[in-house]
């Protein structure tokens, strides 16, 4: 058996309320008509992250991120509250990177210049789209003027790491309109742009009613010119949709690198290694926020009040695990990373990587973990090989 150490750990932060739920979305995220219980679930997250403490087994965070739903609808005192609470709970690393996710609308952006005083240092808009009838159909509650004032203003509140969220393959787009949200972006100057396709998942409104996407050949020209406009505009795209001119979503990384991540709040997962026990596990929170903010109990065998389930990760899942995450990255991870982090040796990725390395899907296992130009282009069918 190989050592299992303990790598990286971040934090997840789930915030679960929206001002209006869109219709492409399957997140755990709420539409809210009243008036937010701040004060009540900053208190939960609270408790949830005490009663998960003890997981860090003496690491400091790397990262934060506030996810959502739509973490901007918390005011910055609030995310202050949180932030203070785990640097003192767990700590924090000297270069730790904090980001929060943000929408575009009048009511948010005020808040932008609070949000970097207590400590945030990255945002992440999602914008999705700089053309009106674009979000019109997708659903969002903002417009683009309101997406260019929400960028500016992150850029004047002293914003020097951020990322816009945009999408592609929208109901009736033309490759000259998706290249003009490119454009409008490259405008900004970012640091760091997220750029995937719209995907119809169940359980949402496109699901029941969908909308008239662009046909195969025209989602082709716009992947691939939209590609070639980021490269040509200093862009590396290091994962599958994150594309970076500045420094790389380190959140996001340790999760692709198959690190730890606590993950406190509505419906929130965390994943865990306990080397002396040669155990690694995935938790998740209780999902719907009433349940969570009404002083849950988990059930007996779990330690956490909040915690919904708790799964191990059997030797048999692990290979799968680890690509799962690590073939999205252009690189690929460190060939000894899988090692160290599944406790596994090289060889429990046979005779499965031999074989795709002889159709050129994957690179030699001994350089590093990582899938070839043609094997990104099949990685279904890559990570498929491993799912049998």
């Amino acid at each position: 058996m190989s050592l299992l150490t303990l790598p990286p750990l971040s934090l997840y932060i789930h915030i679960p309320w929206c001002v209006r739920k869109c219709p492409y979305c399957d997140f755990n995220s709420h539409q809210s008509d009243t008036e937010l219980p701040e004060t009540e679930y900053i208190d939960a997250l609270i408790q949830d992250l005490n009663a998960d403490a003890a997981l860090a087994q003496g690491r400091k965070l790397t990262s934060i991120f506030f996810g959502g739903g739509t973490p901007s609808l918390f005011s910055a005192h609030a995310i202050g509250r949180i932030l203070d609470h785990a640097e003192r709970r767990i700590g924090f690393e000297p270069d730790i990177e904090i980001t929060l996710e943000a929408n575009p609308g009048t009511f948010e952006q005020a808040r932008f210049t609070d949000y970097r005083r207590t400590g945030v240092n990255r945002l992440s808009i999602g914008i999705q789209s700089f053309a009106d009838d674009q979000l019109a159909a997708l659903g969002r509650i903002h417009d683009s003027q309101a997406a260019l004032k929400a960028v500016d203003t992150a850029r004047r509140a002293g914003f020097n790491n951020l990322n816009l969220d945009l999408m592609h393959g929208l109901p009736g787009q033309s490759l000259d309109a998706a290249m003009a949200d490119i454009d409008t972006a490259l405008s900004f100057s970012p640091e760091h742009v997220s750029w995937y396709q719209l995907t119809i998942e169940p359980n949402t409104v496109f699901y029941n009613k969908p909308p008239t996407l662009p046909i195969e050949d025209t989602l082709a020209d716009i992947q691939d010119a939209g590609h070639e406009r980021l490269t040509a505009a200093g862009f590396s795209r290091y994962e599958v949709s994150a594309y970076a001119r500045g420094p790389q979503a380190r959140h996001n990384l340790n999760y692709w690198q198959f690190g730890d991540y606590l993950g406190i709040g509505a419906g929130a997962h965390g994943k865990i290694t306990q080397p002396e026990q040669r155990l690694i596990f995935r938790q998740w929170k209780t999902r719907q926020p009433e349940r969570y903010l009404a002083a849950p109990s988990a059930p007996a065998r779990l330690a956490n009040p909040y915690a919904a389930g708790r799964e191990e990760l059997t030797k048999g899942m692990l290979p799968l695990e680890f690509l799962l995450n690590a073939l999205r990255l252009s690189d690929g991870c460190p060939s000894d990373y899988f090692a160290s982090r599944t406790g596994l040796p090289l060889s429990a990725l046979e005779p499965e990587w031999q074989q795709l390395r002889e159709r050129e899907l994957v690179t030699p296992s001994h350089q590093c973990i990582a899938a070839t130009a043609l094997g990104q282009r099949f990685l279904n069918d890559v990570l498929g090989t491993y799912s049998d």
